[in-house]
């Protein structure tokens, strides 16, 4: 596959922008209003090597529209992620095709409730939206401290939407927004989809869900055949699909694919389709622990520790071990005032009547918040360490 050409004037985002992130309207709106690549953006590399994705103008367009369209219209958004990541920039791109002014919240500072909800005061459209990650939204509606900062959380009630991706939402954070009547939309997607593609489990309009079959050597979308119903590897088609990597021909070859009139990314996560036609992401396709010869789904592990009430965080990973080759290792942060003896011994009975005794984690970690990286994602080589 021939290398992508990237114009002088796109905005490359390789790292932290200084100064304040509206620097970049200019740029942007230049590089938006041609034809081709606009923006390459840096993959956060939580669990390999980073790469830079080719963001067109088309791509970015379809993205925003199809946004508008599932949220219910154009408004002001609010700053809160780092511009450099897709979640951030969108932020700034969804606000030109808007054409209103985004507030930033200090990209050098740690997001607070209390910050949060002075930067909400200087919104001046009713029709507002922001996209978190899970770490910002539970600081507001979960504190550490058990009390909740009120002018947060009246802040949260009034955007129209709340965005929330980057990594999976426990559930009792989620149901925690439904009872503070916070309109939270969970998102799914990557950097090579500009960002979230998928708001709670539905494809926008104009993307495509295929999931492949387990095990097949070849389970990319071909015409005329449909994928199963899952688990296996998820694939995201339509226009809001990058062009590729940036000086990367051969990772551009490996992960996009033209089917049927449509451009498809390969992801490297596990999922399938509900009957109603839910997509149900699982985790990543290199989150299964093979621990003693028995393949344990990373993921499901997590999922199933979040959905105890003792349990504010978790992240399961598998960890190296003499005897089993690979141990399944969680870190849980634990709700405040939980018994964390008792709640092990609940989590662990939990995990195996729902998935086996070898997917009982044997490595425990308990510290009071995970690690992130700068996106807001759970920093897993930290985590490991804390495992190790």
């Amino acid at each position: 596959m021939a290398e992508l050409i990237v114009p002088g004037d796109a905005v490359v985002l390789d790292g932290p922008v200084p100064g304040d992130p509206l620097r970049l309207l200019s740029p942007l709106t230049r590089a938006l209003g041609r034809e081709g690549p606009a923006v390459v953006v840096r993959t956060s590399g939580s669990t390999g090597r980073a790469k830079r994705t080719v963001l067109t103008r088309d791509a970015l367009a379809a993205s925003s529209m199809a946004t508008a369209v599932r949220t219910g219209g154009v408004g002001q958004w609010l700053l809160a992620l780092p511009v450099h990541y897709v979640a951030g920039l969108q932020v700034l791109v969804r606000s030109l095709y808007a054409g209103t002014d985004p507030v930033v919240l200090d990209p050098a500072a740690r997001f607070t409730p209390e910050a949060f909800a002075a930067a909400a005061e200087e919104l001046e459209d009713p029709v507002r939206f922001t996209s978190l990650v899970p770490t910002q939204l539970q600081r507001i509606l979960e504190p550490a401290s058990g009390v909740r900062n009120g002018d947060a959380v009246s802040a949260l009630k009034s955007f129209s939407a709340v965005l929330l991706g980057g990594s999976a939402a426990p559930p009792r954070l989620l149901a925690a927004a439904r009872a503070a009547d916070v309109r939270v939309v969970v998102t799914y997607g990557m950097s090579e989809t500009c960002g979230g593609c998928v708001y709670d489990g539905v494809p926008l309009d104009g993307v495509s869900v295929h999931v492949g079959t387990e095990g097949a050597e070849d389970d990319a979308p071909r015409p005329g055949v449909t994928g199963g119903s899952g688990p296996g590897r998820i694939w995201l088609g339509g226009d809001v699909v990058a062009a590729g990597y940036a000086g990367d021909p051969e990772q551009t070859a490996r992960h996009f694919r033209e089917a049927a009139g449509t451009r498809w990314y390969r992801t490297d996560d596990l999922g399938e389709i509900s009957a109603d036609g839910v997509l149900m992401v699982h985790g990543r396709v290199d989150d299964v622990v093979n621990t003693g010869g028995v393949k344990v789904a990373a993921g499901l592990v997590s999922a199933a520790l979040t959905e105890h009430p003792g349990v504010r965080q978790a992240l399961v990973l598998g960890v190296p071990d003499p005897e089993w080759g690979q141990a399944v290792g969680a870190a849980v942060v634990a709700a405040p005032g939980a018994d964390r003896r008792r709640l092990r011994a609940e989590l662990e009975e939990s995990v195996r009547a729902r998935h086996g005794a070898a997917a009982v984690p044997r490595r425990w970690a308990w510290p009071d918040e995970l690690p992130l990286l700068p996106t807001g994602k759970p920093d897993r080589a930290a985590v490991g360490r804390l495992l190790g």
